[in-house]
């Protein structure tokens, strides 16, 4: 068994996955069968694409304490530096793509798992599919996010060694590894949207136990191939994510009451979160992790307070189900409509709040709003992200509902 684990956690997995798929190295590749790099972004045009191939830690990071609590670190990467912090100083190699398909179809499962989708799906489905099955996609989605998020910084797994693999992203080099949040959130909201729709909508349910498979599949795939995580971390951050699910979902329908009639709802919603984004794992370098974490959990504040608004004083939403009606252009158009209105109406909603949080804040603390450094300050950092997430989460479940009412959109 432990042969098994330090197998599926080792780098070459990832690297023979990424060559099977046509991704190379441009050291490698660039004499096979005459493909040659391309200097450019990375996701468009033709011809071969250019991107980051980093040397990386394997050792975890964290000093010794860390080392002792990580598992030993394989051969091949026992010439990584020793943080992820230092992933600043890597080396950029360019890379080759041999085969577009796997690249495009793994570029965009990716994208499925990231936030422009959560940010997109969540909202569309509470104006366009149902309250209902709104509520349960993000109380799983934050639930599942903030463990999978604090696991990383609490067992300091490092990503994959590079090289071997060849590294797509560079946002999330910054982070540690274990488990994968890209599969647990994918495996999270596809079987959840399957579970809440399955009792209110007459489709096969096996159709839709396919769909969520299929889904999370890809997106777990596309973090192997884009040389984020081993085949470990997708493995688990999956079973982490069933685990939850079946532990949850007899306990939905209890919560969803529990959070639409009690008084004390909104002071929990807000506090709580508030709370674990501020005493978030603390780590000896910058990560993205806690700026993530607070999002996630301000949205889901926010989202969840304009549920209990509207139950208690607007209910410009209905959890009447009817059976879905065939679809027509008129219903895609009023669909599109109001998902357009409503993210418009949300991005102009974030820019006025950030702008407005983090300068009273950085008055309030004498910094520059200019100063990057200054913004990573948690004192900083999660008031003004939580804030502005959580009048996000309150304007897409309560104002943007009534600016649909209002333009006749519903």
């Amino acid at each position: 068994m432990a042969w098994l684990v330090r197998s599926l956690w080792d780098s070459q997995p990832v690297a023979r996955f990424q060559r099977h798929c046509g991704l190379f190295p441009a050291a490698s590749g660039a004499g096979e069968g005459g493909a040659r790099p391309a200097k450019g972004g990375g996701d468009g045009g033709t011809g071969h694409l250019q991107g980051t191939w980093d040397v990386r830690s394997r050792g975890g990071g964290g000093g010794a304490a860390s080392a002792e609590r990580d598992p030993r670190p394989p051969a091949d990467c026992a010439t990584c530096n020793s943080s992820p912090s230092n992933r600043r100083k890597d080396h950029p190699h360019d890379y080759v793509v041999k085969n577009y398909f796997y690249y495009y179809l793994f570029r965009i499962s990716a994208a499925a798992g990231q936030e422009v989708f959560y940010i997109t799906f969540l909202p569309f489905s509470y104006w366009n599919i149902n309250p209902y099955v709104a509520r349960r996609l993000i109380i799983m989605w934050s639930v599942v996010m903030y463990i999978g998020q604090v696991s990383k910084d609490l067992l300091k797994w490092p990503r994959p060694c590079s090289p071997p693999v060849v590294k797509l992203e560079k946002r999330t080099v910054a982070e540690y590894g274990m488990p994968s949040t890209h599969a647990m959130a994918s495996t999270t909201i596809s079987f959840t949207f399957v579970l809440a729709t399955m009792n209110l909508y007459k489709y096969p349910s096996e159709l839709g136990l396919m769909g969520a498979f299929v889904f999370s599949t890809l997106v777990g795939l596309s973090r192997i191939y884009t040389g984020m995580h081993t085949v470990l971390d997708v493995i688990v951050g999956s079973v982490i994510s069933g685990l939850l699910i079946a532990v949850m979902y007899p306990a939905w329908d209890f919560l969803d009451h529990l959070l639409l009639t009690s008084p004390w709802c909104p002071m929990f919603c807000i506090v709580v979160p508030f709370l674990l984004c501020y005493n978030y794992p603390k780590l000896d370098y910058y990560s993205p992790t806690r700026g993530d974490t607070t999002i996630i959990l301000g949205a889901t504040a926010g989202a969840m307070t304009g549920f209990w608004i509207n139950n208690h004083y607007l209910a410009t939403c209905s959890d009447e189900v009817f059976s879905p009606p065939s679809i027509t252009a008129e219903m895609v158009l009023m669909a599109l409509a109001k998902f357009l209105v409503g993210i418009c109406f949300l991005v102009i909603t974030r820019q006025i709040i950030k702008s407005m949080v983090l300068r009273a804040l950085c008055s309030w603390y004498k910094v520059s709003v200019d100063d990057p450094i200054a913004k990573q300050q948690t004192e900083i950092e999660v008031p003004y992200k939580f804030i502005t997430y959580f009048s996000i989460g309150l304007s897409a479940t309560v104002l943007v509902p009534l600016l649909h009412e209002v333009l006749r959109l519903n």
